[in-house]
């Protein structure tokens, strides 16, 4: 089955693990937590196995861990 066929632009559940993803609802793509931004399955790279959430790219990975835990922002400013 090619990308387009069968479950083409729907969204797909996905359960994430460490270092892998399991394919819970067939579909093309997931949303990013941060942005709202489609990202295709076979370009999904940064998810939070705690969270259960996808995200764009490394550096909306890091707003959400920002946002989660304030004392990373302190850390990193010293």
């Amino acid at each position: 089955m090619n990308r387009f066929e069968g479950s083409g632009a729907r969204e797909a559940r996905i359960r994430y693990l460490d270092g892998d993803f399991q394919v819970m609802t067939p579909g093309a793509f997931v949303r990013c937590a941060v942005t709202g931004q489609s990202i295709p399955l076979d370009e999904l790279k940064y998810w939070s196995v705690a969270r259960q959430e996808p995200y764009l790219n490394a550096e909306s990975s890091l707003a959400r861990e920002m946002e989660e835990n304030p004392d990373l922002r302190k850390r990193a400013r010293t």
